[in-house]
């Protein structure tokens, strides 16, 4: 078994935020981020794969992956569908 090499997420994060390129980039696609941070978790959270969600829902395990890469807009009812799929409900807050 070989050993992995390198830094911790959280201080590479720290390290490139620094930039201020990279900072407002990040801060554009925060939302963006979001969706897709909040899809994973829930998704793991119900013990379920990409394909397991996908074949629940109705649609491609490269959505699903499209969704949590976020590299796809997702629209609201594919939310609730994504949502209803994994026993929740979808909740949105602007402030």
């Amino acid at each position: 078994m070989s050993k992995r090499i390198g830094i911790p997420w959280e201080e590479a994060e720290k390290k490139m935020l620094e930039d201020p390129e990279v900072r407002a980039a990040y801060d554009e696609l925060g939302p963006e981020y979001e969706v897709a941070e909040q899809l994973i978790r829930a998704r793991l959270e119900s013990g379920m794969s990409q394909k397991e969600l996908a074949a629940k829902i109705g649609t491609r395990q490269s959505n699903i992956s499209r969704m949590e890469g976020g590299q796809q807009n997702v629209s609201i009812g594919m939310l609730k569908k994504v949502a209803k799929g994994l026993g929740k409900k979808v909740h949105v807050t602007i402030g």
